[in-house]
């Protein structure tokens, strides 16, 4: 026994010496004058180890023992070259001098073409090869992001900017600040697999980072970039791009020597003001013709959104025989509505390893994973492995929030937050909704504001509809939602009151499994005509009572899991006693002389006729989802799927069963729905398509509200949605056979009004579309339209065919909100 102890102790010992043996080299990276340099890489020479400078050029830098040759390399500055002998902790200040670009050895005549050129043609000619010549690789990523405010109204919407946002008394501050360290891998031509190993957010010690190293991945080798990034509707233009000398031109600054490599330094200026492509810096190395680095910008004169500006900037390390990010930044600010920001998102790549052995089925459906334990990392840790230095106000930040985050968990502080938030107040009724929240237990009610509530149809009359919604959110992110409601009009006088439930048991296979029962009013049409609030607007003001209505007492119980990455399953049983409605009102606020409110049947418009008996009908329904190609994350909150590039399937069956619980209904419907969004065309927009298809194999009984409708519109104001016809009837062609409907709809992007100097301002985008649908009432009906649109809102122009013959035709527009 006591020989293992002194065992036991020696291996201590060894331990605690060889950790005694690791150092810390930190210091400043500023230029001769003494000007910090940001985001400055410093590296152990020959090796993939190094970190970056912070914001205010601290770095530092974490080694054994030993001698180092150290490598402090910035853009747009000379790279030096240290070498130490580590023996203890080291404070090393570094200054770098501004990189030198000469002509000298350049002779540009006057009208001759700029040398530029030529290094540009080199470059494309090239870049297929630099693209490829990386087939899968891994590492290690560091990726720290921050949003900060640095100037803001005093208030907005009434509200106090500085105690709502948590400002300084100069409405300044930081947003949002978060770290995380993952493991990345990559194999042609897209494959990713990335695995969260820490996670660090300020002020919010339960949350997960939403950092993803594939997000920062941008490789100017590639012809178009960004594309689907959100900054914009169409894709970024590379300056080494195949066709990049139709949208650049090039000026050679310089060349310097590096490592025995002549380096080219080229601005690349856009050819025209408004095209998609950047405008900076790129850095070309002489003979192997690859990208050095890169610091390039994107404006809004090139058509971004969100932010005014965005500086990518690039540095390479040399892995064995070819080139590496070292580090990639995105940094940008803007101004909406007199909120100024600022920001950047850095990634730092070690431990390369770019002969990967990747076990087979490595690469799946899940590009990032995110564990439980990611978030549990203490500060040694991250002052450890944090390759960046938190600077003053950064740790500022951490400290201050952390340490708030820690007393918001107690029940004592969030009663006394949630004292205030519940008070009860007359506007938040009428408006916005009351909330009752109790975090600590993780329950919330909230009912429902009045003005959406309060509604008038010429059925009904002036009515009302109300519900309060329960929320309780258990271990492992699951929850449970309850919801009753009630309706009552005042002039058919009619009371419907149900009660729905719906319990979210397994965030990882997105299943759930809901039930409602009781009575309701409903539209005609199952997917709805209008909202409650516009067909009132409608019938009060314009005395057209556009919506149809029938009274149904209902049981129902539903179903969904995931079944298989990107196959999605559903079931539902439904029991529905239906009545027939008829008007029992006749107000308007003005009376139009041409117009007059139509009975509650659509097909008997001047008389009050029933649409069908009373019946009930009991039914089964079961679908399937599939994405090809679907990507997701996991964390431990849910699964959470990434838009595809491929199309949705989406296969569904209704069986309508006669006899059981009296049912009346024997019908049998099998439709098909093929669907895909944002389907890239590169410089010249996207282009979304939905194809539906349809049969009742049997249709032995078939009742109005159980036939097949569609997504018509009879408004000309309305919220968008691309299985929406623009034109088409809400109720007349339904029907109980077969049918087809296409819906394809293509925006521009900006890329023709982009060109008319008065226009291109308003970042408009084009917009062009096409709906069709036949079936045996109503064969070959077709919509074409045109017209913009921007954030949500559009205004388009279009016209309406039966088969050959035009029969409508007039503006429309959609809003967002």
């Amino acid at each position: 026994m006591n020989k293992i102890n002194l065992l036991l102790i020696l291996m201590l010992a060894f331990y605690n010496v060889s950790v005694a043996q690791q150092y810390q080299i930190s210091g400043k990276i500023t230029e001769a004058g003494g000007e910090i340099i940001p985001f400055a890489s410093v590296y152990v020479k020959n090796t993939a180890k190094g970190v970056s400078a912070n914001a205010d050029g601290v770095y530092k830098l974490t080694l054994d023992k030993g001698d180092y040759t150290l490598v402090y390399k910035a853009i747009g500055f000379k790279t030096i070259e240290h070498s130490v002998n580590l023996t203890t902790d080291l404070t090393l200040n570094q200054k770098l001098a501004s990189e030198s670009y000469t002509l000298k050895n350049v002779v540009i005549r006057p009208n001759a073409e700029d040398p530029a050129y030529e290094i540009i043609r080199q470059a494309i000619k090239n870049r297929k090869t630099h693209l490829n010549e990386v087939d899968s690789y891994s590492s290690n990523v560091y990726i720290k992001g921050l949003q900060k405010l640095v100037g803001a109204p005093k208030k907005f919407f009434g509200r106090d900017i500085q105690k709502t946002l948590d400002l300084d008394t100069n409405r300044k501050g930081i947003l949002y600040l978060s770290e995380s360290q993952s493991v990345f891998s990559f194999k042609r031509p897209n494959k990713i697999h990335e695995e969260m190993v820490s996670s660090k957010v300020s002020g919010r010690n339960n949350s997960f980072s939403f950092n993803k190293a594939s997000d920062l991945i941008i490789n100017f080798y590639e012809n178009l970039l960004l594309e689907g990034s959100g900054l914009s509707a169409r894709s970024f233009v590379s300056p080494i791009a195949d066709n990049a000398l139709f949208y650049y031109k090039y000026k050679l600054l310089g060349t310097t020597e590096e490592n025995g490599v002549t380096i080219n330094k080229i601005e690349v200026i856009p050819r025209r003001t408004n095209d998609p492509v950047f405008r900076g810096i790129v850095y070309i190395a002489d003979d192997s013709w690859r990208l050095m680095g890169t610091n390039l910008n994107l404006t809004e004169a090139a058509g971004i959104n969100f932010v005014d500006t965005l500086n990518i900037s690039q540095q390479f390390i040399k892995i064995e025989n070819v080139y590496m990010p070292s580090d990639i930044k995105f940094q940008f600010n803007g101004n909406v509505l007199g909120f100024k920001f600022e920001g950047y998102y850095v990634g730092i790549y070690s431990n390369y390893d770019i002969h990967p052995n990747f076990p087979k089925n490595y690469f799946t459906a899940e590009i990032l994973k995110v564990t439980k334990a990611v978030n549990k990392k203490d500060s040694l840790y991250w002052m450890n492995i944090r390759p960046i230095p938190l600077t003053d106000e950064e740790k500022f930040d951490y400290k201050k929030k952390d340490s708030i985050a820690l007393r918001k968990t107690s029940k004592r502080y969030l009663d006394s937050v949630e004292k205030e938030h519940n008070e009860f107040g007359i506007v938040k009724m009428l408006l916005t909704g009351y909330d009752i929240n109790k975090r600590y237990e993780k329950k919330y009610i909230h009912f429902d504001p009045i003005i959406r509530s309060v509604f008038y149809n010429t059925v009904e009359g002036f009515g009302l509809k109300y519900g309060v919604t329960f929320r309780k959110v258990l271990e492992d992110r699951k929850t449970y939602t309850i919801r009753p409601e009630v309706r009552y009009g005042f002039s058919n006088h009619v009371f419907t009151a149900n009660l729905s439930g719906s319990y979210y048991y397994d965030p990882l296979k997105r299943a759930s499994i809901g039930a409602s029962f009781g009575s309701d009013i409903s539209d005609l049409n199952r997917y709805g005509s209008m909202s409650l609030l516009s067909n009132s607007i409608n019938t009060l003001l314009f005395e057209r009572n556009l919506s149809k209505f029938y009274k149904k007492e209902f049981a129902n119980i539903n179903t969904t899991r995931e079944l298989a990455d990107g196959l999605q399953a559903s079931a539902s049983i439904d029991y529905n006693k239906n009545y027939t409605l008829k008007n029992t009102s006749n107000y308007k606020l003005r009376d139009l002389k041409d117009e007059e409110y139509t009975s509650n049947n659509p097909f008997t418009p001047n008389s009050e006729t029933p649409l069908f008996p009373t019946y009930t009908a009991v039914s089964i329904s079961a679908g399937l989802t599939y994405t090809i190609g679907q990507k997701y994350i996991t964390r431990p909150d849910g699964k959470f799927y990434q838009e595809s590039k491929y199309p949705r399937f989406q296969l569904g069956y209704t069986k309508g069963i006669k006899g059981i619980l009296s049912s009346d209904v024997d019908y049998d419907l099998v439709n098909l729905e093929i669907y895909q969004d944002r389907i890239s065309t590169g410089l010249l927009g996207y282009s979304s398509f939905v194809v539906g298809a349809g049969k009742f194999l049997n249709n032995t009984s078939v009742f109005y509200p159980d036939s097949k409708h569609f997504r018509g519109n009879n408004s000309t104001v309305f919220p968008p949605n691309l299985r929406k016809f623009r034109f088409l009837d809400f109720y007349q062609y339904s029907t109980s056979r077969e049918y087809v409907e296409v819906h394809f709809e293509h925006n521009f992007a900006g890329f023709m009004i982009n060109k008319i100097p008065l226009l291109r301002k308003l970042k408009l985008e084009e917009i062009v579309g096409v709906n069709y649908l036949t079936q045996p009432g109503k064969r070959n009906y077709k919509e074409f339209y045109f017209g913009v649109e921007r954030l949500g809102f559009g205004a388009s122009y279009g016209y309406a065919y039966d088969g050959n013959k035009k029969v409508d035709q007039g503006f429309r527009i959609t809003y967002g909100f």
